[in-house]
């Protein structure tokens, strides 16, 4: 029969200890994070905000972004629908909103376990609303704010309680933006880079203040230029602190980065590329008019637009549609592609003991594939919480 490959699951998937004797190879041949052996493969990937640690603003018609009662039961739905999509863990995305909008949502998504109920939640992920006007995107710009003269203490005004964050993404040539990075990453907060219009020495001199990735890369920032490669230069850049790299985003669906533009940021920097889905609510829905957040979004095919105009809104490939695009797109071997979805996200996140890994001691979620990477089962702390039809009979 065909051979099924094992894949340690998204960011908050964890796949930690060693696939049962199922997974692995007739020889008895034992799976490392990534890297197999002989017999089935066995990667970790923490799929997910991205949903992973990318970004997901929602899907199947919910939108985190809406200052609804019952956001739980929003996330919920779509923590259980990405199962199928070989996700065990995610960032829920919040997309600039007003201040009334994240005091009222953001206790509503606390941190999570997975299980048969659903992929985990690492934390929120909020990006916005302090980023560029230029680069905005399809982030309202009435909701746009700068840092003021109390720099963080806005921060707390604008979000309220940060204790269900985990990612903060912001524009470094802001006012103050270092003294706002600095007492988010004291937090533990990863703050991302992203909307922005930053030239490579704002970029670098926001890393020196704590910033470990950057959002969607090439995407809502300044093109590549050769006499001042903006935040992509980021990527190998030479001012980075001692013993850090930067971490990145990429949008793999085959409509947001070129697949030469894909080509050129995994060969610089192979070890720091994360992959993101983007998904916004209509993940799922299929073509037409919905919401993110507080703006109309059209969607036709894989793409999300604002809607009337030619402006990306974000995207409705789910993980495993972005695996196998990167997968395709760069050549490059099946475990780099499952540890971009996994082990990178783990690691940007400080969650590497315990996801994106297969390590003993780790959480034991991984992801069951066949040899096309498409998802045959879903596995959180070691429990079955999905499967494919066609695997059950």
């Amino acid at each position: 029969g065909s051979r099924e490959r094992g894949h340690a699951g998204a960011p908050g998937s964890a796949a930690g200890l060693p696939a049962p004797p199922a997974l692995l190879g007739s020889g008895g041949s034992r799976c490392a994070a990534g890297r197999a052996r002989r017999g089935p493969r066995c990667s970790s990937s923490p799929t997910a905000a991205s949903c992973g640690a990318g970004r997901c603003s929602g899907g199947f018609g919910v939108d985190f972004s809406q200052a609804a009662e019952d956001v739980g039961s929003g996330v919920a739905l779509v923590a259980q629908r990405i199962l199928s999509h070989g996700v065990t863990s995610f960032c829920p995305t919040l997309v600039t909103s007003p201040p009334e909008v994240y005091h009222k949502v953001l206790p509503q998504i606390p941190v999570k376990s997975g299980g048969p109920h659903g992929a985990g939640v690492l934390g929120v992920h909020l990006e916005g609303p302090f980023i560029s006007r230029e680069k905005r995107g399809a982030h309202p710009e009435a909701h746009l704010r700068s840092f003021e003269a109390n720099a963080f203490q806005d921060v707390l005004d604008t979000y309220g309680s940060l204790d269900n964050v985990c990612i903060v993404t912001l524009a470094p040539e802001l006012g103050r933006s270092h003294e706002v990075i600095q007492a988010l990453t004291a937090r533990g907060i990863c703050v991302s880079l992203g909307h922005s219009v930053a030239d490579l020495r704002a970029a670098e001199e926001a890393v020196q203040s704590g910033a470990s990735f950057i959002t969607h890369l090439f995407n809502a920032m300044l093109p590549f230029h050769h006499r001042d490669p903006g935040i992509v230069g980021l990527l190998t850049s030479d001012r980075l602190p001692p013993g850090r790299h930067i971490f990145y985003g990429m949008i793999a669906d085959g409509m947001h980065t070129n697949p030469a533009a894909l080509r050129i940021a995994h060969r610089a920097h192979p070890q720091g590329l994360v992959l993101v889905t983007d998904a916004v609510p209509a993940l799922g829905l299929g073509n037409g008019r919905h919401t993110l957040g507080q703006q109309e979004v059209e969607v036709d095919g894989l793409t999300a637009y604002v809607a009337g105009t030619h402006t990306l809104s974000g995207s409705i490939a789910p993980m495993d549609v972005c695996v196998r695009h990167f997968l395709q797109a760069t050549g490059c071997s099946v475990e780099s592609a499952l540890e971009a979805a996994s082990l990178h996200p783990a690691q940007l996140l400080g969650l590497e003991k315990r996801k994106g890994t297969l390590d003993f001691g780790a959480d034991a979620d991984f992801v069951v594939l066949d040899d096309s990477l498409h998802v045959r089962a879903t596995y959180i702390s070691g429990e079955l919480v999905w499967q494919a039809e066609e695997a059950r009979q």
